[in-house]
């Protein structure tokens, strides 16, 4: 019995080889047209999975536990109500605070190399909590030094000149950007307070290295988790629409391998009656049908993923296309491939035998 299905199988799966054989040209321009959407999707995943991976490395990059900023405030990034650094000095013999640092969030304009550009600027304490690791050149120190994301496009020893006044980029991280890839750039807070506050010594939030035991008046203090949500909130938006689309162009690949396959199953209508004639069971009809779908798909992820890897490096944005994206799209291409043999494979399967006596059509 096991002998019997396996040769149906292999005889099945020859038959559907060889009409794709026999179809070569419409066979690569459908796996060309799917591959593409397939790409698409991908890159739209990649552009989703970046709002919260840029939200993530970002805050990770201060290195702060616990975020202490005004009352009433939903967090450091979207409420940048400033007040005295000299407000910090309440900090001192609280238990449950270790290492401190203040933070200023502000904004700053650019001339780059494609024109006008957005900048966040971070204003931190050189050598203490918040201060930023560099991957290139050396740490931030005092002065009108600043360490820039590598996106900025700036490369170490150049000038950047923010709001009208020079800086000099003596360092770069990575990865550290928000509000949709805008780069960040750190300096002291004594010059961000210059470019922002007219040189008024303010913060818009205090970074500790524990979580202090009791209240300090006037603050309240966030988690990590909470200084995320803050910082994702104006980009939520963004993230639902892309992830719609990209759900929205998986059904676009299942339509297109259901019309191409269904027209298969139209034009074979005559074998299918005759195989049903000589008594062929339905499901096998079924089975081959689904083996082209199947095989479409497949070549249609390996064109979405070879397209994606081709195209993420033009995008104004970083794709941050997960490995868990890449592993799952065979896991897609296959149930891709069912869904949309079902309607051709249920008609193949309810064929008349007739027709191949020239009976009914």
């Amino acid at each position: 019995m096991g002998a019997t299905v396996s040769s149906a199988i292999g005889s099945i799966g020859l038959a559907s080889a060889r009409d794709l054989q026999w179809r070569t040209r419409r066979f690569f321009v459908a796996a060309i047209a799917t591959g593409l959407v397939f790409g698409v999707a991908l890159m739209a995943s990649g552009i989703a999975n970046s709002f919260s991976v840029e939200v993530r490395d970002t805050v990770a990059a201060l290195g702060a536990q616990t975020w202490l900023v005004p009352d009433g405030s939903p967090g450091p990034f979207t409420d940048t109500a400033a007040f005295p650094i000299a407000r910090s000095a309440e900090l001192a013999g609280v238990a449950g605070v270790g290492a401190a640092g203040p933070l200023l969030v502000g904004h700053a304009i650019t001339n780059g190399s494609s024109g006008t550009e957005d900048v966040n600027v971070l204003g931190v304490e050189p050598g203490r909590l918040g201060s930023p690791r560099v991957v290139a050149g050396r740490p931030l120190r005092r002065g009108a030094d600043v360490v820039a994301d590598e996106s900025l496009g700036v490369a170490l020893g150049h000038t950047v000149v923010l709001n009208g006044s020079p800086f000099k980029v003596v360092g770069l991280v990575s990865g550290v950007t928000y509000f949709a890839g805008q780069p960040v750039v750190f300096m002291p807070i004594a010059a961000a307070d210059r470019l922002d506050n007219k040189g008024l010594a303010l913060a818009t939030a205090l970074l500790l290295g524990g979580r202090p035991t009791t209240r300090i008046p006037g603050f309240v203090a966030l988690s990590d988790a909470q200084v995320r949500a803050d910082l994702a909130r104006p980009t939520v938006s963004a993230a639902q629409t892309i992830s719609l689309v990209e759900t929205l162009l998986w059904l676009v690949a299942v339509g297109i391998i259901a019309a191409i396959t269904y027209l298969s199953a139209l034009e074979r209508r005559g074998d299918f009656a005759v195989l049903k004639a000589v008594g062929t069971p339905g499901w096998h009809l079924f089975f081959g049908l689904v083996i082209q779908a199947l095989t479409l798909a497949f070549a249609a992820a390996a064109i979405g993923v070879a397209a994606e890897l081709g195209i993420a490096p033009l995008a104004a944005m970083t794709v941050r296309v997960s490995g868990g994206d890449y592993a799952a799209v065979p896991i897609v291409a296959v149930a891709v491939g069912i869904l949309a043999s079902i309607l051709p494979a249920r008609r193949a399967a309810r064929v008349d035998p007739a027709l191949a006596f020239g009976g009914a059509q």
